[in-house]
């Protein structure tokens, strides 16, 4: 019993929404010019940030003890937008239109491949900036130019009304 439990498990994990390392940018920005450009784009997205910032990663969370990343984009997007979406980031990844990566603005879903079939979603802030829910450091505001997430970066994606 014990043996067929392990694999299973093992599955679950590889399957869902993920991060790797993220390694330090060579050119940071400032972290409050995220949060200062958040708060003038849109203020209830910037309080929902505030709300969630550091809640650790969990996978298959949606609570301020552990939350994941989708869960975490699907809340912001109710709270913010007043828009739902589904739970899954592959599902999520299905929602709106496809935009090309010049195109990206303030509140596009943002998609990365970290593995074969596992996949991220965060929410694009504009200057190469998303909030996501991280498996490192929890919830938190990256950098798109960072090299990780550069490699790993699938699509954009614009959900609206």
């Amino acid at each position: 019993m014990r043996r067929s439990f392990f694999p299973l498990v093992a599955s679950l994990l590889l399957s869902a929404c993920s991060t790797g390392p993220e390694p330090v940018p060579k050119a940071q920005t400032h972290p409050s010019w995220s949060v200062n450009h958040l708060r003038s784009e849109n203020p209830s997205l910037y309080q929902f940030y505030n709300e969630w910032r550091g809640t650790p990663y969990r996978l298959g969370g949606s609570q301020k003890s552990g939350i994941d990343c989708s869960a975490f984009v699907q809340k912001a997007f109710i709270e913010a937008y007043q828009l739902s979406l589904p739970r899954t980031t592959r599902q999520q990844s299905k929602q709106g239109i496809e935009m090309s990566w010049s195109d990206a603005q303030h509140g596009d879903l943002i998609f990365f491949k970290t593995k074969r079939t596992t996949y991220h979603v965060g929410i694009y802030l504009g200057n190469k900036q998303f909030m996501h829910a991280s498996t490192s450091k929890g919830v938190i505001i990256s950098r798109i130019d960072n090299p990780y997430w550069t490699s790993k970066f699938w699509q954009v994606r614009r959900v609206t009304m």
